[in-house]
């Protein structure tokens, strides 16, 4: 904006603009030289803003560029002398050791390095050369100011020189980079016999260039010194003239004044000593109703009330002065503006006290909406729990919004599943999951109760249409009265008038509804109190449907992983087993255990644990059950099929990692144990898992000391077993790191607390896993936690019967009658027949192809168990005979007549091993 000729009668010089008076601040910049001063001199100068200060630049630019060039000529001067001294010396000491006498007969010599040697050095330090190297014609040296230079060949060029030509080069040699000469060596009849060679390093020839080049740069300073004062002194003689500011500066800061005086929220209005308006913004003019050719009329005649007129000629001071003004209330601030040299008159500024408090007001009511949608922010979703979130919404709603907040949701959003998408012609029926308040006795639906409101009500409306529905005053809604007018009624009489439905919406899907309700203590909702609910509406909508797509996924989760636990433990008689899983609170782990039945009245235990959480380590701990279950029909020890599991969870990981998976499996852990009831021997290996603990019946704890092992998935190393024997009565606990392991507990203090509670004898494994839970269970169970406790049992000795057979096929007949006689004892009579067909049959098989002794073992059990051992590593393999083979149908037999049958192998051969269904156990 260009400056408004006439509006200031009076220079624009001295302190109305710069705010110092003239001739103070001449004096200050004279004496004030500090060097802070000087710099920001210096940096004004050289910003080039100015007419000096470009000079200044240009004149640094000439000086800088005369400098280079002289300081160039005499670098390239300078080479060119270093090069030709070193030439002219090389090439005379070269010359004079050539022509030296006798030099010829001492290379005739049998030994000219001895004689040469400390020749050629004294003439080397006395000519100020670097070398002086006599050679033969081959370029084979016999001097060198190295000795170990001698007898290998000169660097240099030397065929010119053998042909009588004096050869000067620069070169590479063992000194470094040197100029040398290389001359012929005759003798009395001009024959070449040798080479002299003398070189020179050129960085030893001293040059003019040392000398000059302290003055040239000298004198560069000091024509850098003088421009810099001659400049500085006329930027100061500037500035004192102009107060610093250059032409363009100064129609700037007048275009600036005008933008920003017309611009601001308050009047401005500025008069002389006379009374006569010299100024009046844009402002003034309308709060005082201003003609447009006010400027230069005297204040008295524009038609202010008296005191208002009074004020503003008086030229006294005043501050925030509030007069009325027509309908307006103006603070006024008068200030003379004589205070310090300036121009007689006052200037005054008003602003409107009418419209700041409506702007107050205005300021108020955003910031309390701020603050409400930060409470909401803050208090809603602190949770992944449908209900929680909805009564997050309405205890922040309730403080600060209205006097009564409800909100009901769909059945199937509770349970984490989804409502139809698409349009409804009525509103569904509704459950109350949240309802918040200023009292208790109101007549609203109550949390849990389930509803429908009718079509015409305000919520029904809101639901259907899916837009929010706005109700000031509910006297004057006679739609919901006519169609429910006893619920309206209750409503009305206590005291409800104004309401906000607002449908809760997330991802195009209706999940419930959210009510607003303010009673007539409360001002009633207006149209700008919609948004505000909406926004918390569909914060609280988000957050529910997120906590309803978890409550989906962590019951899929769930019961994925108890799909992948064992439903029940199977029937066995060597141990008394209970058990334990308790899920993470916040997802589904990895955590797994087994009770595996196998030949011989044995048991296997097992328990593990697959790294992270989620899907994928409940899909990998059902992988590494199902795995286990496989290894185990084979009958393997425990460190065996501990190697099979570490090859699988490899070739899983393989798999994951050809597929690009992000969810590689990191690896897993596991214990696995054989117990043998006949023999009282538990049999553990374990994968990178946590020490079982032992409970002797007496009460003793202890952690045997089994080796690590890797965990599964490493691979490398071997895994190792343990063999303990275990009295009847003995506990074997098994257990998951979240049992003893948690943020606000150490593992050791967690394995002492396990001892602790385990430490009393007498108690049944279901009583010992309630008491370990109890000493243990965290307050917010972070990780999956798996406990497994088994008592042990021994099989009686007479229910073991055993013998040794002859390896001849007449021994059969008496193993048979042994075998009857031990039936008869253990009232079997029913099962001889059978039993002898079976144990004649896996006799006949280790006498025809064993060697060795045979061994002959029945269990009396929950089944009748017969095994027959031999020293042979071969398995016996079932198949059909054909009808004229006259063998190989034994086993096809045995298989027919059996529940089960098979075969382990043993560190000194097998065991074939068949069992019968009983009625009666022991």
């Amino acid at each position: 904006m260009a400056r408004i000729p006439g509006r200031f009668p009076w220079p624009p010089s001295g302190r109305w603009f710069t705010g110092r008076r003239p001739g103070r601040s001449n004096r200050r910049e004279r004496g004030d030289g500090s060097p802070q001063r000087s710099a920001r001199r210096l940096r004004s100068m050289a910003g080039g803003r100015s007419v000096a200060g470009q000079m200044f630049v240009l004149q640094i630019l000439i000086v800088a560029l005369l400098v280079v060039a002289a300081v160039t000529t005499l670098l390239f001067q300078s080479r060119s002398d270093r090069f030709e001294g070193a030439r002219a010396r090389s090439l005379a000491a070269a010359e004079t050791f050539a022509h030296s006498p006798g030099l010829v007969d001492v290379l005739r010599g049998p030994d000219p390095s001895a004689v040469l040697q400390p020749l050629t050095e004294a003439a080397r330090k006395a000519g100020g050369v670097d070398f002086i190297v006599v050679m033969n014609r081959d370029g084979i040296r016999y001097t060198h100011p190295q000795p170990g230079e001698i007898g290998r060949h000169f660097v240099g060029t030397i065929k010119p020189s053998l042909e009588g030509r004096v050869t000067i080069e620069s070169v590479h040699g063992p000194l470094g980079n040197e100029v040398q000469a290389v001359v012929p060596v005759r003798d009395a009849k001009g024959a070449i016999v040798a080479l002299v060679s003398s070189g020179l390093k050129v960085s030893r020839v001293s040059s003019a260039v040392d000398r000059q080049l302290p003055v040239v740069l000298g004198a560069g300073a000091a024509a850098l010194a003088l421009a810099t004062a001659g400049t500085a002194l006329a930027v100061r003689r500037l500035r004192r003239q102009t107060h610093g500011l250059g032409p363009a500066e100064m129609t700037r800061m007048y275009e600036h004044h005008d933008a920003v005086l017309h611009a601001v929220r308050e009047g401005v209005l500025i008069a002389d000593a006379d009374g006569r308006v010299v100024l009046a913004n844009d402002e003034a003019r309308r709060l005082l109703g201003l003609a447009p050719d006010a400027e230069g009329r005297r204040v008295a005649d524009l038609g202010l009330s008296p005191r208002m007129a009074d004020l503003l000629i008086s030229g006294r001071v005043a501050t925030d002065e509030v007069m009325p003004v027509g309908d307006r209330l103006l603070a006024v601030n008068n200030r003379p503006t004589d205070r310090r040299g300036g121009p007689p008159g006052s200037v005054a500024t008003l602003r409107d006290s009418t419209e700041l408090l409506a702007l107050a007001g205005k300021a108020e009511a955003a910031q309390s909406r701020l603050r409400l949608l930060y409470e909401a922010s803050m208090g809603i979703g602190t949770t992944l729990d449908v209900q929680r979130t909805a009564e997050e919404l309405t205890q922040v709603a309730a403080v600060w919004f209205a006097d009564y907040v409800t909100v009901d949701l769909s059945e199937p959003v509770l349970s984490g599943g989804e409502p139809p998408a698409g349009s409804y012609r009525e509103a569904p029926e509704l459950r109350r999951v949240a309802l918040s308040g200023i009292r208790d006795d109101h007549p609203l639906y109550r949390v849990d109760e389930v509803h429908t409101y009718p079509p015409p009500t305000p919520m029904a409306r809101g639901f259907v249409t899916g837009r929010s529905v706005l109700v000031s005053d509910l006297t004057v809604d006679d739609d919901w009265r006519a169609q429910d007018p006893e619920r309206f009624h209750l409503v009305e009489t206590h005291g409800c008038r104004s309401l906000i439905t607002v449908p809760l919406q997330a991802r195009g899907v209706l999940l419930g509804v959210a009510n607003f309700w303010r009673t007539r203590e409360r001002p009633p909702f207006e149209e700008g109190d919609v948004s505000l609910a909406e926004e918390m509406g569909a914060r609280a909508a988000v957050c529910i449907d997120n906590a309803r797509r978890y409550t989906r996924e962590h019951a899929m989760a769930v019961t994925l992983q108890h799909s992948l636990l064992p439903r029940g433990l199977p029937e066995q008689s060597a141990l008394d087993v209970a058990h334990r899983y308790l899920p993470a609170q916040t997802g589904v782990g990895g955590d797994w255990f087994d009770v595996i039945p196998l030949p011989g009245a044995r048991v296997g235990l097992v328990i593990g644990d697959v790294v992270g959480h989620g899907l994928h380590a409940a899909a990998t701990m059902g992988r590494l059950r199902t795995a286990v279950q496989n290894f185990s029909t084979l009958d393997l020890p425990p460190d065996e099929l501990l190697s099979y599991l570490d090859e699988l969870v490899n070739r899983i990981d393989q798999e994951a990692a050809a597929g690009n998976e992000e969810a590689v499996l990191a690896g897993a852990t596991c214990l696995y144990a054989i117990y043998d009831p006949a023999a009282g021997v538990c049999s553990l290996s374990r994968a990178g898992h946590l020490l079982p603990a032992l409970v002797r019946p007496d009460g003793t704890v202890e952690f045997p000391e089994l080796p690590a092992g890797p965990p599964l998935g490493l691979g490398g190393l071997p895994f190792e077993a343990l063999d303990v024997r275990l009295s009847e009565g003995s506990s074997i606990v098994l257990y998951t790191d979240g049992l003893v392991e948690d943020r606000d507990r150490d593992i050791d203090t967690g394995m002492r607390t396990l001892a602790t509670a385990l430490g009393h004898p007498g108690r049944t494994p279901q009583e010992t896993c309630e008491a370990v839970l109890g000493a243990l269970l965290p307050d917010r169970q972070r990780d999956d936690i798996a406990l497994l406790v088994a008592r042990t049992r021994l099989l009686p000795s007479d229910r073991i019967a055993e013998w040794e057979v002859p390896s001849d096929p007449a021994a059969v007949a008496d193993a048979r009658a042994d075998l009857s006689r031990q039936l008869t004892r253990w009232g079997l009579d029913d099962m001889a027949f059978t039993t002898e067909l079976v144990l004649s049959e896996l006799i006949t098989n280790a006498i025809r192809y064993a060697t060795g002794p045979i061994q002959v073992r029945l269990l009396y059990v929950r089944t009748l168990i017969c095994e027959v051992s031999d020293t042979s590593s071969t398995s016996p393999h079932l198949r059909y005979a054909a009808d004229e083979d006259e063998g190989g149908r034994g086993l096809f037999l045995v298989s027919q007549l059996t529940q089960r049958w098979g075969t382990r192998y043993t560190p000194d051969g097998k065991i074939i091993w068949a069992e019968q269904a009983l009625g009666r156990t022991w």
